[in-house]
């Protein structure tokens, strides 16, 4: 487990928007999160003097994006309301402004299925924590702050009954807690995350990077049960994406562009896409 501190006004944010998937980002953006793996869980403790774990979700992923991207990507569920609130807490950190840093990279530690106490659940920070800490600290359910903070998670959750198989569970022997890992869910916006970092970044056909013009697209529409997954997307470019969900460019079996005769048909040009069909 990690517990990572951060506001009072994020946490509520998310909270009051019952936000089911979550970015809690780090304003540097220029360091890795290397503290997790996929499915272990990230608790929410407050900033002093609300020294206090107040909720937390299953860690998916962490991404370097610019804010712009995040919130493209999440909205609200970066605990801001707007981008230029998200942008403003970002400052505020980074001690920069929208003159030299007008679309900052944030470091984002993206969480699924995440739950939030109420206030008179609000469990109390572990006996070895210490004030000096900043961002955060890892606990292990084989020492014993660990395993009573975990079991204090798991009480929380059963007593509102809310997400609560979003926790792994532990059974103890003498010697060893054995770990039983879930599938955490995954939502839009890190759908998104996923496909642009599968593809370096990089549109699928053109090979373009300008990221703000990169877009995740599904292969098997998700109104049709597409699922978030890496191997039912593709990125590319804005312009591509709308094309290929309307059916004049698609990639057969073997990873090869088709572009249909119906763009000339019904645009009377296309000169551009034509020069795809073929490639691999």
């Amino acid at each position: 487990m990690y517990v990572g501190v951060t506001d009072y006004d994020w946490f509520m944010t998310l909270k009051q928007a019952h936000c089911d998937e979550v970015n809690f980002w780090k304003p540097g953006g220029n360091t890795n999160f290397k503290a997790l793996d996929e499915g272990d869980l990230f608790l929410f403790k407050l900033h002093s003097p609300r020294d206090f774990i107040v909720g937390g979700g299953i860690f998916l992923k962490f991404s370097i994006l610019p804010s712009s991207l995040a919130w493209e990507a999440f909205g609200i569920a970066n605990g801001a309301r707007s981008l230029i609130e998200l942008n403003n807490r970002v400052y505020k950190y980074k001690k920069t402004n929208r003159l030299s840093d007008p679309d900052p990279q944030i470091g984002c530690i993206i969480l699924s299925m995440p739950f939030y106490f109420d206030e008179d659940d609000w469990i109390p920070v572990p006996g070895n924590w210490s004030r000096n800490i900043v961002q955060g600290k890892t606990y292990d359910t084989s020492d014993y702050y660990g395993m009573l903070l975990y079991q204090q998670v798991q009480v929380k959750l059963s007593n509102q009954k809310v997400n609560s198989y979003v926790v792994r569970e532990v059974s103890m022997d003498s010697r060893y807690g054995k770990k039983q890992m879930i599938k955490p869910r995954i939502g839009q916006g890190t759908f998104k995350v996923l496909i642009t970092d599968a593809y370096r970044r990089r549109c699928a056909i053109t090979g373009e990077k300008t990221l703000p013009v990169l877009e995740a697209a599904h292969i098997k529409p998700y109104s049709l049960d597409g699922p978030h997954e890496i191997n039912n997307g593709l990125l590319l470019r804005r312009d591509f994406h709308t094309l290929f969900d309307r059916g004049y460019i698609t990639i057969d079996k073997n990873f090869t562009v088709e572009v249909s005769r119906r763009i000339k048909e019904d645009f009377g040009n296309g000169k551009e896409y034509y020069a795809h069909h073929g490639k691999n």
